[in-house]
């Protein structure tokens, strides 16, 4: 796995980055040599931010964690990664072993305006999946809302989580 170490507000020192990729090297054993995982490390205040996401064809598996401690941080998103793995390993198991796990990082652009602005555009390729392939990459992503081209209707669909733990699909007519 090639492992790409970035940092917000903070400089990644030799031995941070030396047991990000240790620790990480704990997942390859589920993806192929070719895959690229991202790794950002951030500190606002008190706050010790690691974000892990690693693309692949079928979507994109994303932990977060924020504790006071850096290395504690990345040992919670390790161990939250490797539960989401195992937990839907049935469900990604053919995508894992088609060596599915190369697609590039959704672009995300800054743009500033006065007043309203749109503060972040995300541009992705949209995959045609079934709504149960939605609801996995959803819940692998940890959003509340999953935009998917529906493979049974060949329209945009919008997936999302309600306030009473359901779920709904938005439909164009």
């Amino acid at each position: 796995m090639r492992i790409s170490i970035t940092g917000k507000n903070i400089e990644v020192s030799e031995y941070l980055h030396d047991l990000a990729v240790k620790k990480l090297a704990k997942l390859d054993r589920y993806f192929p040599a070719d895959t690229n995982a991202q790794v950002t490390m951030a500190v606002e205040k008190n706050r010790h931010i690691v974000e892990v996401t690693i693309p692949y064809t079928g979507g994109i598996i994303r932990g977060e964690e924020v504790t006071g401690d850096m290395y504690a941080s990345i040992d919670n998103v390790i161990a939250k990664l490797e539960r989401q793995i195992i937990r839907h390993r049935t469900k990604l198991e053919k995508n894992l072993k088609a060596e599915a796990f190369n697609e590039p990082m959704p672009e995300y652009v800054e743009d500033e305006e006065d007043g309203p602005r749109i503060v972040r555009t995300k541009r992705f390729s949209i995959k045609p999946m079934s709504v149960d392939e939605a609801v996995l990459q959803m819940e692998l992503l940890g959003h509340s809302f999953f935009v998917f081209l529906n493979s049974e209707t060949e329209g945009i669909n919008v997936l999302y989580k309600r306030k009473d733990g359901n779920l709904g699909l938005i439909e164009p007519e």
